[in-house]
């Protein structure tokens, strides 16, 4: 505890508050005799008591409500309560809650936390930036509100997002919570119920396009590089054609990703591998069918494509193994309307003949399912009910063991509902969610739904770039990570139908990706050679445990 602060300033300070738990000694050394009741508790007795607290409440958003209060008041309980019980709380602290979190931000906001930074703050930014860190940024969760979550445009109301996710990277990898820093790029909102509403606390003005827009991201990247040049930044929840716009344009200057695509792509991949693992079978025998092709399809596609050419598989293949329809049906190359990433996996004319599908007309996923006979079916379109019963027991007719990714959120968003895909398959899918579902009994067996959540990869990512001084973030770390990933899955929660580890092996999880993206770094050559033992000393000097006497440091 830093001698300087003592009395209100330690109590109000959230890295340096302990409540009840200051010792005698303590309360005397740092003038909190008599501002605390008498009892002194331990940190597992206060988990306790917080776990009591959150469990009495019925409502989801109250509870993420009392434990971003908790965050406020005692940061190291909070993240011992957190990555004690990640199972139970991470649907809290993030997806599916935080959805309704960023809804009815303006009013459930107690005390704001990050950066917001408005088309009016352009010639301070820099300012901001400094002003709002707590100490040397390691870590930065930048939104600009515009795609969150399959909610859209939540404007101000998106700060939610990037909060959650740097929760996630302490609890998850253990970046200290003072080196993160979210901020939401609030350039207004095309929400009309946002904007007519008189308690909205955003910029009330219609979002910034165009040569205004880069103008204003232009002037944000300038700033991080100025006052936080060692910085990883995340780009979060941006509109499909930006956010790839702005990946492309910004990760040679600084070190950067974004977790809707390459994320998204990562954990996925790693859940395919692992399905793949059950099946006893190689990715080059698979077919693709996706259904929705923004940033998360297209990231996922990606990544499938650049494995498969990696394995050795004729372009030609690949091309016939990764079919995307969007809201319009098949994406074809006859197609007029088609983005330059979409026209990449556009279906030829030759390929549509080959699957006796007529690229003329429109093709719904019915039609493709029952003409392609995919091996894993892949959902990011965010329309509920999209994977009907037709769908599935087409795929399950087709192929032994279906994979099916139902990966939007929140919960609402879900292309298809466990319970249903299991009885339409008649127990014969393998199936992984974008939110948490309950596990559905099948034929008197138990079979547990994976949750596809981006918080197994990104903050290994993050802590893997951060401890190798990784100077870009490369889509091959990702492709590691998700090897990584697949590897942690046991048989025995393979043959319970899950894809993924039990989300309280998170810590662990992340310590592996995290050594095996900075050996990527260093292989690469993105990163200054260090040896395997300087970079395991290296995550062990960084990483930040939540236990009282741990901020005594330049953190504290």
């Amino acid at each position: 505890m830093r001698a300087e602060s003592t009395g209100r300033v330690v109590l109000e300070n959230p890295l340096l508050n302990r409540d009840s738990a200051f010792t005698g000694a303590e309360r005397d050394r740092l003038g909190l005799r008599g501002m605390l009741p008498w009892r002194v508790g331990s940190l597992d007795q206060q988990v306790e008591l917080e776990l009591e607290h959150i469990r009495r409440k019925s409502d989801d958003l109250e509870k993420y409500i009392g434990l971003a209060a908790l965050q406020d008041r005692n940061e190291t309980l909070f993240y011992r309560v957190l990555m004690d019980h990640l199972e139970e709380l991470a649907p809290i602290v993030y997806t599916p809650t935080v959805g309704q979190a960023c809804s009815q931000f303006s009013h459930i906001m107690r005390r704001p936390r990050g950066i917001w930074i408005t088309p009016d703050d352009v010639g301070r930014i820099p300012e901001l930036l400094r002003c709002g860190a707590r100490a040397e940024v390691q870590l930065i969760v930048a939104t600009d509100n515009e795609r969150i979550l399959g909610l859209g445009d939540q404007g101000a109301g998106g700060m939610a997002i990037p909060v959650g996710k740097l929760a996630l990277y302490t609890a998850g990898a253990g970046v200290h919570p003072a080196a993160t820093l979210p901020v939401s790029l609030d350039c207004g909102t095309d929400n009309e119920a946002l904007l007519n509403d008189p308690k909205y606390l955003g910029y009330p003005h219609r979002r910034l396009r165009g040569p205004e827009y880069d103008a204003f991201i232009e002037a944000f990247v300038a700033a991080v590089l100025e006052t936080h040049p060692k910085a990883i930044l995340q780009w979060e929840d941006f509109k499909q054609q930006t956010a790839m716009r702005l990946l492309d344009r910004y990760r040679s200057r600084l070190p950067s990703f974004n977790d809707d695509i390459q994320g998204t792509a990562s954990v996925v991949f790693g859940g395919i591998l692992s399905a793949l693992r059950l099946k006893r079978e190689t990715l080059q025998d698979q077919r693709f069918v996706f259904m929705g092709a923004g940033a998360a399809g297209i990231g996922i596609a990606r990544l499938i494509e650049r494995e498969m050419l990696a394995a050795g598989v004729d372009a030609g293949a690949v091309g016939r193994s990764i079919v995307m329809l969007d809201s319009h049906g098949l994406i074809s190359a006859v197609r007029s309307d088609l983005s330059e990433e979409k026209h990449h996996f556009a279906m030829s004319v030759e390929m549509a003949r080959h699957f006796r599908l007529d690229p003329d007309r429109p093709c719904d996923l019915e039609t493709v399912v029952h003409q392609v006979h995919p091996t894993v079916l892949i959902g990011t379109c965010a329309v509920p009910g999209t994977f009907t019963a037709t769908v599935v027991r087409e795929m399950s007719q087709a192929v032994a063991v279906p994979v099916i990714l139902a990966l939007s959120n929140p919960t609402a968003k879900c292309e298809a509902v466990p319970a249903d895909v299991m009885l339409w398959s008649e127990g014969c899918a393998i199936m992984a969610t974008g939110s948490p579902f309950d596990p559905v009994t099948v034929a008197g067996r138990e079979r547990v739904i994976g949750q596809a959540n981006n918080v197994y990869v990104f903050p290994g990512v993050g802590m893997g770039a951060i401890i190798s001084g990784a100077q870009i973030i490369t889509d091959e770390m990702f492709a590691v990570a998700a090897k990584t990933l697949a590897e942690r899955v046991s048989w025995v929660r393979l043959e319970s139908g899950a894809l993924y580890p039990p989300l309280s092996d998170l810590r662990s999880v992340s310590h592996d990706i995290a050594l095996a993206v900075a050996h990527e770094a260093v292989a690469s050559g993105v990163a200054e050679a260090r040896s395997d033992g300087e970079l395991e000393a290296k995550l062990e000097t960084t990483l930040w445990v939540p236990e009282y006497g741990r901020s005594d440091s330049k953190w504290g």
